[in-house]
């Protein structure tokens, strides 16, 4: 396969990926779109999230018409199985956006997709074993990585860069096909993805993309000729990704979490936590890529010293380290201690309040019903006439039966003594 047919085919998937992402985007971006019956995520949301289809339609539509013209001759049957296991996992992860699977089915298809690849390369048991792990593992890896604007689709433009370069090198170059058309799928659709993306890739897009990232390496191997250092150079192409599955997997064992719960515990989110922007983080997360990337393609063209790739290694396990210091979960929240001091105080102390209360509240009612019953009406008597002026009581005062004027009781409130002082008086 020539260079030009490359270019050709790398232009195509730009060209097809931006006009299906225009579209798509237009219509999750309709103000009319209602929401879904049930209470579900408005399909807008749906829409954006599935976006990741258009990618994969752009990519597999470019390198399926360049295998169909024959551009691909030396290596046909591995290109075109690779084409039909990403094309297979993609499925699984549309219909995953829409309805979210079991983690057994998702890994047993991808599996079958990695078996079709190994058997269509012609690998022996051993090789095809270790390949059909390798792909499973770094298609999950990459995965997890879309968990912001844009990190997921700069790392795989970073890393599908590496794997092209290292096709071309030493590989047969019919298995740069793939990397070529996923590097300009990937550009086009990074426009619509970056922060604010109206697009985001989804299970879909994101398992595409590191199914076809981790076939290709595989193949490109087992391509390699003899005396390249690929065992070593192209697993480097990996390094974020992987770092960033282990950050997960040792986090969330420390807190005593599951492993398949999402969290915001990946490097986005603790970047995140130190005042990083989302643009921010995913530049630096394909600068983080680039490092390893860089070093592993120098490594494959025999230009370094394998022992180079420490270097990377090193730093890459120095910021899994630092990444982990960061706080990704939240304190649980725990009631304040209560010992009976604090919890009998409070209430005693209100209750005996309240008692005061309603206690001197009684005290004055009482004291006003004895008061008005023990002093009568300032008002003569029926039938009674009030004396003169100048003899006995004054005009006004109120006069018993007899015409004798009534007495208010004593300050203390004792009716019978009383009583005996009007007695004598009259």
């Amino acid at each position: 396969m020539n260079v030009l047919g490359i270019i050709a085919s790398g232009v195509a998937a730009l060209f097809i990926t931006v006009a299906l992402a225009k579209s798509a985007r237009r219509v999750a971006l309709r103000p009319h779109i209602p929401d879904e019956p049930g209470g579900r995520a408005p399909r807008a949301e749906a829409l954006r999230r599935t976006g990741g289809a258009t990618a994969v339609l752009g990519i597999g539509t470019a390198t399926g018409a360049a295998l169909w013209l024959g551009a691909a001759t030396g290596a046909a049957g591995s290109v075109g199985g690779l084409l039909a296991g990403a094309g297979a996992v993609a499925a699984l992860g549309l219909v995953h956006d829409l309805k979210p699977l079991w983690v057994a089915l998702r890994l047993a298809v991808q599996t079958a997709a990695a078996v079709l690849v190994v058997c269509l390369a012609g690998l022996s048991p051993a090789a095809g074993v270790l390949a059909v792990v390798w792909i499973v593992l770094v298609t999950n890896a990459f995965a997890l990585l879309d968990h912001a604007d844009g990190l997921l689709t700069a790392v795989g433009l970073v890393t599908a860069a590496g794997m092209l370069a290292c096709a071309f090198v030493g590989g047969d170059p019919a298995l740069a096909l793939l990397p070529a058309t996923l590097v300009a799928g990937l550009a086009g659709f990074l426009l619509h993805n970056w922060h604010p993306a109206r697009l985001r890739l989804g299970a879909c897009g994101a398992q595409f993309t590191g199914f076809a990232l981790a076939a290709s390496g595989a193949l490109i191997q087992a391509a390699a000729p003899s005396g390249r250092a690929a065992w070593a150079a192209l697993p480097a192409l990996a390094t974020v990704a992987l770092a960033d599955s282990a950050l997960v997997l040792i986090s969330r064992r420390r807190a005593a979490r599951s492993p398949l719960r999402a969290t915001d515990d990946h490097i986005a989110h603790r970047l995140r936590r130190v005042r990083v922007t989302v643009p921010g983080a995913a530049v630096l997360t394909a600068l983080w890529a680039g490092v390893p990337v860089a070093t592993g393609a120098l490594v494959y063209a025999e230009l370094l010293h394998p022992a180079f790739l420490l270097l990377p290694l090193a730093g890459t396990a120095a910021a899994v380290c630092a990444l982990l210091r960061i706080p990704a979960y939240a304190p649980p929240r725990t009631a304040p201690p209560r010992t009976g001091s604090s919890r009998t105080a409070p209430s005693r102390t209100g209750t005996s309040r309240a008692t005061q209360d309603r206690t001197t509240t009684a005290r004055r009612r009482t004291e006003a019903a004895d008061a008005g019953a023990a002093i009568p009406a300032a008002a003569p008597a029926t039938g009674v006439k009030g004396s003169a002026p100048g003899r006995g009581a004054p005009t006004g005062t109120a006069r018993t039966a007899a015409g004798h004027p009534t007495v208010p009781p004593p300050p203390n409130g004792r009716p019978a003594e009383a009583a005996t002082a009007a007695a004598e008086r009259g």
